[in-house]
């Protein structure tokens, strides 16, 4: 029974270690701008192809997905994802109109944004292709 029991605590901690980076990300932008305004914190919205674009996967894998990454960016940023998924399309056609009108014409994308959604700043995530590097970039006290 304690085999069990230990088994199981493990499995738990696995998955909650696994999801843990996922948590902090908001999926709809305007959800992102209202607890932004409720907050009073800029966003960090990431524009993204999540299942066919190479340079997305491996930011994702090496930074995004990161729980080092979302644990700190979080204190600082309200973190959004606005992807269009090949495998989504529902996903995608509901995501489409926020790449047109924050005129995202490639991808992966990060838009810095104040808490009312005006932009601040934009750049592609894999110019800083570490948590440490990423962290140094958005850091609030140099925007």
């Amino acid at each position: 029974m304690k085999t069990i029991k230990t088994t199981l605590l493990t499995a738990l901690l696995s998955m909650t270690y696994a999801f843990a980076g996922s948590a902090a990300w908001v999926t709809d932008l305007n959800e992102g701008l209202v607890q932004a305004k409720k907050e009073g914190k800029p966003l960090l919205v990431k524009f993204t192809g999540s299942d066919w674009c190479p340079p997305c996967i491996q930011i994702n894998k090496s930074v995004f997905s990161k729980t080092e990454f979302t644990s700190e960016a979080s204190k600082d940023y309200v973190l959004v994802i606005v992807d269009q998924p090949s495998s989504d399309k529902a996903l995608a056609t509901k995501n489409a109109p926020y790449f047109q009108q924050h005129k995202v014409s490639g991808v992966p994308l990060v838009i810095l944004m104040d808490s009312n959604g005006k932009e601040q700043s934009r750049f592609n995530p894999t110019v800083a292709p570490t948590v440490k590097k990423f962290l140094a970039k958005i850091d609030p006290k140099k925007q």
